[in-house]
């Protein structure tokens, strides 16, 4: 039976040589309301209330707990703009993967 906390719950920010990454755990009552068997759009979890700065990319379904978001930005991006920096080596797929989540 998963366990479901009380209000979203965010972990620390931990890393890899290219991402850092984070993941967030939604409450039942959230959770129900959120499309299922795709990633959000940015849009999409921020209306949920997930709160984060910009750059961050709802990556991978963890389908065992699918109410647990998994999200990744590359290293060294701007906070502010959501940017990666343009020498990072999957700048490009990240860049395309921010426009098609705002365009869903």
């Amino acid at each position: 039976m998963p366990h479901f906390p009380d209000e979203i719950e965010y972990s620390e920010k931990y890393q890899d040589d290219l991402f850092e990454y984070r993941h967030v755990l939604l409450p039942k009552h959230i959770y129900k309301k959120a499309p299922r068997g795709r990633l959000l759009t940015e849009h999409e979890w921020r209306s949920l209330g997930v709160q984060q700065s910009r750059g961050w990319v709802h990556y991978e379904i963890h389908k065992p707990e699918p109410f647990i978001l998994l999200f990744r930005r590359p290293l060294g991006t701007d906070p502010t703009t959501g940017m990666p920096p343009t020498s990072h080596p999957y700048y490009q797929q990240h860049v395309m993967m921010m426009n098609n989540q705002m365009v869903q």
